[in-house]
């Protein structure tokens, strides 16, 4: 679903912006830029916000995507993502398109990519 990232700012902290560019063929989206916009590291809690692109050109006026990171055993956690947000009324029909898919789709690669390249 994603081709690439580029970092357009920062270095995976708090106001870290990048950029994510869809596969050629989606006619909704080509790219968007989000802003990580909190982390606790205490409570292994991220959120990032979508500033350019994405579903702001759909009519959204808030995009907001939430992870969390719950330890279940020693080597092994749930990741719990909400996505928040907030659409002008004449464009109601594209809350259909919010979904967790995708970023369920990209956990799976991380996972299989974590667990392949660590032996322990």
């Amino acid at each position: 679903m994603v081709s690439k990232i580029e970092v357009v700012q920062g270095e995976g902290g708090v106001g870290t912006i990048l950029e994510l560019f869809f596969l050629p063929g989606r006619k909704d989206m080509t790219s968007y830029k989000e802003k990580c916009t909190m982390v606790d590291d205490e409570k292994r809690v991220k959120e990032t916000e979508v500033l350019e692109g994405g579903f702001l050109d759909l009519g959204f006026t808030l995009y907001r995507v939430r992870y969390e990171v719950i330890e279940k055993e020693e080597k092994m956690c749930v990741t719990r993502v909400t996505i928040e947000y907030d659409v002008r009324e004449e464009f109601a029909a594209n809350v259909a398109l919010v979904s967790i898919q995708p970023i369920v789709v990209i956990m799976e690669a991380v996972a299989r990519h974590l667990t392949q390249n660590n032996p322990n």
